[in-house]
Order: structure tokens, then C-alpha cells, then sequence
């Protein structure tokens, strides 16, 4: 998988590398420009810049690199041209789109890159780095403030802008990425261990993400103070204004409306079939039998990013281990859409 005549599949492993090992070892200008982010940003603290920062630096490690481009070996293009690829980032969690650049880049064409107005700094950083260990890279990267001039699209948005996205780009090959969510699943045999890794599943982020955990299925007659025991570290998350007046405001209605649910202090439980919750708020459904808990999972497919568990066997569905949803590997595409498969076919 030649990208053109100096970046050969070796030559991007070994650049991709020392890119990891560098990401996985925070310096004094990341730290300073953690502060930058977070004023711009009040969301984007420096502990979940510097996370962000760190799961991609783990992720670009040799091994899984060397594993992913054996992936592609069947897709290498017969004939290789460079195209424009525009990407439309989504700014809900930092460098949330850092991965669709890789691919595009990898894949050898250029990225035009539309910055969300939420997260306009840590990209730049981040591939700043790279140009600096591989200068050669520079020309597939352009930042732009209107997108224009493209071949193919890659758009991350909600499930109302998709629609938008999806007639503004139908002349094109594209990529429409819209709202989905992810899942627990909770056998209730689970340790205290596999209940704090869930809590970085949920909070990690604030919960932001569409790989954060946003609903559980737990067992009929669920004890969930084994759960609140757990995820107690996570309490800090009430520290922040904007977390908390979220967190209010949800207790509130359902005080108001007289609605069950459970309060830990900083979560609230709610019970409902809704995948998605508001933000300090997680849904959760019982369940009797694993297997037909699984059957009605599948049928929700087109609604959910990952499911997370301990491996169900009787499942029979893709999961991810407790405490993995926000950090994924490079084959774990965004709705299980592959994106290098589709940028191959743009260079035929």
C-alpha cells in the first residue's frame, strides 16, 4: 500500500510510531495549549485533552499499525491517483476526528480539513507533529473554512444534519456519519474492577461521545448499589459547572413529573427503552434472558456505535471490555463503516 514514491507502507509504519511515542508522553507545549483549549472550550479540560492526546498516541503502536495495513493489502489500488477528500469534524469530544484524517492520508489522497468550531487547536497540534517527522505529508493536508473543489466527503454531524449532508453531497462519494449510541450490558456477576472501567465508559468525556455509554441492560431485580460503590471516583465530574447544571436540571424534571429513577448524587438512572439519554443521565432496561437480549440488540444495530461487556458469549454480538469504548483500535471504524475500503475506491 504505496502511498506515492516516499511513503511506503514500512516508511508510514515507522513515521506513525514515533508519532505514537510521542503522543503517549505529554509535553510542556501540550500542557500549555491544554489551557488554550479549555478557554475556548469549557468542555475540553486539560485532563480530557491530554486523554485524548494519549488513547491516539496508544493506539498508533507497531504492532496494531503493522496489522492494519496487512488489512488493506486487498484493497491497494491497481491504479493510484491523488483526491481531494473534504472532512467535515465533529467537535464533541477532542480530536474526535483525528482518524479520518489518518485514513485519508494513509490512503495516500489529500484531506481537506473543515475544523469544528468546538475543537480547532488539538488537530492542528497533532499533525503538526507528524509533518514534523515527515515533511513529505505536508502537501496532502489543507485547512479550510468553506468546502469546495472535492472528490469525496467524509461528514460527521447529527441525525438532523445528516439529511442536510446527505442531499448536499449526493453527487459524490461520501460518508455520512450521524447520532448513534452505545450500550452496557451487565450480567450482574460483574467485579467492583469491571464496574469502575464501565464508569470510564460512561464518564469519560463527560460522556460526550457516541462511544460513551448512554443506556444498561441489567438483570431483573438488579442490585445497583454495587454500582453506585463503584463508579464513586468518577464523583469529580460533579466539579464541573456546566456537568452539574446539566445534572440539575434533569433532577429537577424528574422530580417535577414525579418520574422514577435513581441518584447517586452526580448520575441519575432512569429506567427507559430510549438508547439515547441527556447529558448526567443514563437510561437502563432489564432483561431475563441473554440470548433474546441479544436478538433485540441486533435489531437496534443502525442505532449503536459498540456494546460493552464483559464478552457475552450468548450475545452472539461484537462487544468491547469494560473500560475500552474511547479507546478504540484502527480497524474499529465510526458505524462500522470502513473507511479505508471506501478510500481505496476513490483512488481507482
Amino acid at each position: 500500500m504505496e502511498t506515492d514514491k516516499t511513503l511506503t507502507a514500512d516508511k508510514l509504519i515507522e513515521v506513525l510510531t514515533q508519532l505514537g511515542d510521542q503522543l503517549r508522553k505529554p509535553d510542556d507545549e501540550l500542557n500549555q495549549l491544554a489551557s488554550l483549549i479549555q478557554a475556548k472550550n469549557a468542555w475540553f479540560i486539560p485532563q480530557n485533552v491530554c486523554r485524548a492526546v494519549f488513547s491516539i498516541g496508544e493506539m498508533l503502536n507497531r504492532q496494531d499499525l503493522t496489522h492494519w495495513f496487512s488489512l488493506q493489502k486487498q484493497q491497494k489500488p491497481t491504479i493510484h491517483s491523488m483526491k481531494k477528500v473534504g472532512l467535515i469534524l465533529a467537535g464533541n469530544i477532542p480530536a474526535v476526528g483525528f482518524h479520518d484524517i489518518l485514513c485519508v492520508l494513509v490512503a495516500g489522497h489529500q484531506a481537506l480539513i473543515k475544523l469544528s468550531s468546538q475543537d480547532q487547536l488539538l488537530i492542528p497540534y497533532l499533525l503538526k507533529k507528524l509533518i514534523d517527522i515527515t515533511p513529505a505529508i505536508t502537501e496532502q493536508i489543507q485547512y479550510i473554512d468553506r468546502l469546495q473543489g472535492f472528490d469525496a466527503v467524509i461528514a460527521t454531524g447529527s441525525t438532523n444534519t445528516s439529511r442536510y449532508f446527505d442531499y448536499y453531497f449526493r453527487n459524490v462519494p461520501h460518508i455520512i456519519r450521524k447520532n448513534r449510541n452505545s450500550l452496557a450490558v451487565l450480567r450482574g456477576d460483574e467485579t467492583q474492577a469491571d464496574l469502575k472501567q464501565l464508569g470510564h465508559d460512561i464518564f469519560d468525556y463527560f460522556g460526550l461521545g457516541c462511544r460513551n455509554v448512554s443506556k444498561l441492560y441489567v438483570p431483573t431485580d438488579y442490585d445497583f448499589r454495587l454500582f453506585f460503590e463503584a463508579i464513586e471516583p468518577f464523583q469529580w465530574v460533579s466539579n464541573h459547572s456546566k456537568y452539574t447544571n446539566n445534572y440539575d436540571y434533569h433532577k429537577s424534571i424528574l422530580l417535577v413529573n414525579r418520574e422514577t429513577h435513581l441518584d447517586n448524587g452526580f448520575l441519575l438512572l432512569k429506567p427507559a427503552e430510549s438508547l439515547w439519554s441527556p447529558l448526567a443521565v443514563l437510561n437502563y432496561e432489564t432483561y431475563e434472558d441473554l440470548a433474546s437480549l441479544g436478538g433485540k440488540i441486533k435489531l437496534l444495530d443502525e442505532q449503536i456505535q459498540c456494546v460493552v461487556s464483559a464478552s457475552i458469549p450468548e450475545l452472539a454480538i461484537d462487544q468491547v471490555r469494560f473500560g475500552h469504548s474511547q479507546r478504540p483500535k484502527l480497524w474499529d471504524y465510526a458505524d462500522r463503516a470502513n473507511t479505508m475500503d471506501f478510500l481505496f475506491k476513490q483512488a481507482l
